[in-house]
């Protein structure tokens, strides 16, 4: 059995997490469960937790307290393992501006010991609208282009699990209309996406299950929720 399917898993289990940094507390006694072909919306104002516990899911920092398991695997003892399996989209792009998008994909494929690394890199552009901009430098990209860029970046492995800080910053209608499309194909196709995001608009229709953050504990969930936005108003309006 190979590393990669040893690692993979069918859901994600937050249990009772929390995260200090010194005396303030980022994230207070979390739970909630992520399952393959679901997307759950972390949903909240500005520090309310969110990033930290999309960093913590990517195994980029540990919880003070608390568990994270992917499946049967403790997130701790098969952390090199599990980031085979885990891709991630945040607010530094890690693209290389002087590099053409396609020289881009196909590096990032490369480090995953892709096969043929340069195919993968011209599929993953047109999926991304990119096909006739692949051999351009990502510097000459407005941010819009960036963006879905890097979401094929993070992308480029076929994780099983998606995390993604607010995927849709800086793309125009017909670019956050694309990212809903891919979204719900990874979902279709297996993958467990978990996504930060203030765009309650298109978060609307899209997630399957919402966790809403507030001071870092959560303030409610809801799965398949309507009106999203009212209910967003709803339970930050509480306490």
């Amino acid at each position: 059995m190979t590393q990669v399917a040893a690692a993979d898993f069918d859901h994600v289990a937050v249990d009772d997490v929390s995260r200090h940094f010194g005396r303030r507390r980022a994230v207070s006694r979390v739970t909630f469960t992520a399952r393959a072909g679901t997307i759950l919306g972390l949903l909240g104002p500005n520090g309310a937790g969110k990033s930290t516990m999309l960093a913590m899911l990517a195994t980029l920092l540990r919880p003070t307290s608390g568990a994270i398991r992917f499946g049967a695997l403790e997130h701790l003892a098969h952390r090199a393992a599990l980031r085979s399996r885990i891709g991630v989209l945040g607010h530094d792009l890690f693209l290389y501006p002087e590099l053409t998008a396609h020289e881009n994909l196909a590096f990032f494929a490369s480090l995953y010991e892709r096969a043929d690394a340069a195919a993968i890199a011209t599929s993953a552009l047109s999926r991304a609208g990119l096909a006739d901009r692949a051999h351009d430098p990502v510097s000459s990209f407005s941010r819009g282009m960036r963006q879905r860029v890097a979401l094929e970046r993070a992308l480029i492995h076929e994780p099983r699990l998606a995390l993604l800080d607010e995927p849709f910053t800086g793309l125009d209608d017909a670019s956050a209309a694309a990212l809903v499309a891919r979204l719900r194909a990874l979902r279709d196709g297996g993958a467990i996406v978990i996504l930060a995001t203030h765009d309650l608009e298109l978060a609307e229709g899209l997630i399957d299950e919402a966790v809403f953050l507030r001071e870092g504990r959560i303030a409610s969930t809801m799965t398949r929720p309507e009106r999203l936005r009212s209910a967003y108003r709803d339970v930050m309006g509480q306490g």
